[in-house]
């Protein structure tokens, strides 16, 4: 059995019971993770597995599976399998034929999504941005559209950059920062991305882990753009990209078909063209 935990703050009973229980426990760091079983009296025996050994370790792992022990799989923070190597580890204990349940636990992305204020009947967890603003733009562009707010894990270091980015390709929609969820120092700041970039330009480098929320397009639009709106963006966007970027970038941004936002841009080129 192999059971993802949460943050030890949020821990349950039932987790306690299944760490107690398990033969062997797969830890994101070991060290990290002594603090808890000391702070329990927890005396399983456990191992380090994380980006750099699990495909070194997950035999070691299927194998006392296979010998009918019971393997529990616990992170640092937060719950593992999401933005880590655990899923690879359960996709193989499962197509060993392996029972696999999970014991409930925080998750930074669910938390902040609860309190961001932002719609939460539809949500995109995209992961970390990419390091590279044109990279990061990309994903931007790519996502834009989606009808739901997207959620993204960041680097403290990259968030005043990647909020510019999001303002620069999506306009400016209603966003939150999310910061050490579920542990001590939690913070969370709400605002339209501008303000949030604005901040963040000038404050200090945010410690900790960053969830950066963005809503979806048109959220807070009172109706839909209208052409002359349209035309103005499209303007704008045309003077200073190719055709087909201006119309990704303003079909994002205004939450249209990228199929309507192009007729309209091919009639305004062939205008400025023939005038």
């Amino acid at each position: 059995m192999a059971t993802p935990i949460g943050h030890a703050r949020d821990i349950s009973l039932r987790a306690l019971d299944v760490l107690r229980a398990a033969d062997l426990v797969a830890c994101e760091d070991t060290r990290v993770s002594a603090k808890l079983f000391t702070l329990y009296g927890i005396h399983t025996t456990s191992l380090a597995y994380h980006d750099h050994n699990a495909a070194q370790m997950r035999p070691r792992l299927l194998r006392a599976l296979q010998e009918g022990k019971i393997v529990a799989l616990i992170s640092d923070a937060g719950t593992p399998l999401i933005a880590d190597p655990g899923y690879r580890l359960v996709q193989e204990a499962v197509a060993a034929g392996h029972y696999v349940t999970a014991v409930p636990g925080a998750a930074a992305p669910v938390m902040a999504l609860t309190l961001s204020g932002l719609p939460s009947d539809r949500f995109l967890f995209a992961g970390f941005l990419p390091e590279r603003s044109a990279e990061r733009r990309r994903v931007l562009r790519e996502l834009g559209a989606v009808p739901a707010t997207l959620v993204f894990f960041d680097s403290p270091r990259r968030v005043a950059a990647s909020l510019a980015d999001a303002v620069s390709v999506l306009g400016d929609r209603s966003a939150a920062v999310a910061r050490e969820l579920t542990k001590l120092f939690e913070e969370i700041r709400r605002g339209s991305l501008q303000e949030l970039a604005a901040h963040y330009a000038q404050a200090d480098t945010p410690k900790g882990e960053i969830v950066l929320l963005i809503g979806p397009p048109n959220a807070d639009a009172a109706s839909d753009p209208t052409p002359e709106a349209i035309d103005a963006a499209l303007r704008k966007a045309m003077a200073d990209s190719s055709l087909k970027q201006a119309v990704a970038d303003v079909a994002a941004e205004l939450g249209l078909k990228r199929r309507d936002v192009y007729a309209r841009a091919l009639r305004l080129r062939d205008e400025t063209t023939t005038g």
